[in-house]
């Protein structure tokens, strides 16, 4: 069983972002966070539960994910994702993000658990300081997405 624990935040949305994520199974422990230049604090908890998927070395493992964001856990859950798709995610924001994450959890059993944000869970707490701390670094990365789409007119 692998527990992936994860946040997003961005300061202004848009703003400067991050996500955290704490991978652990048994012994093993990882941390992983990076930082945007320009994102939103949805594509940020998307882009965690991504980037915790995709660090998984092999395929058909049992996987439950933490997470304080109602908007991944609603869509998934609830299965709104899958009617996005089916519509061409007419209206919908964060695409990419949302095509990636379908991708990559057919690989494995995943379950969600949604906690209540900033509220003292340790791994929770962990993670919003890896996202908070990854949006204010001096490297911050070029989120090329969702800048291009925030530059059509009318998007933002």
């Amino acid at each position: 069983m692998i527990e992936i624990y994860t946040d997003g935040a961005s300061s202004g949305n848009p703003g400067p972002g991050g996500y955290g994520v704490i991978l652990r199974s048994g012994p093993h422990y990882k941390e992983l966070s990076e930082g945007f230049r320009k994102t939103t604090n949805n594509r940020m908890e998307l882009l965690a539960v991504i980037k915790g998927l995709e660090a998984l070395h092999k395929p058909n493992q049992d996987v439950t994910i933490f997470s304080d964001s109602k908007y991944v856990i609603d869509a998934i859950e609830k299965r709104w994702v899958y009617s996005w798709l089916q519509k061409g995610f007419k209206d919908k924001k964060n695409k990419d993000l949302w095509l990636r994450y379908l991708e990559i959890s057919k690989l494995h059993n995943v379950k969600f658990v949604w906690v209540r944000g900033h509220n003292g869970h340790p791994e929770n707490e962990r993670c919003d300081e890896l996202a908070v701390a990854a949006g204010k670094r001096k490297d911050l990365l070029i989120d090329s997405v969702f800048e291009m789409e925030a530059s059509k007119p009318g998007m933002l």
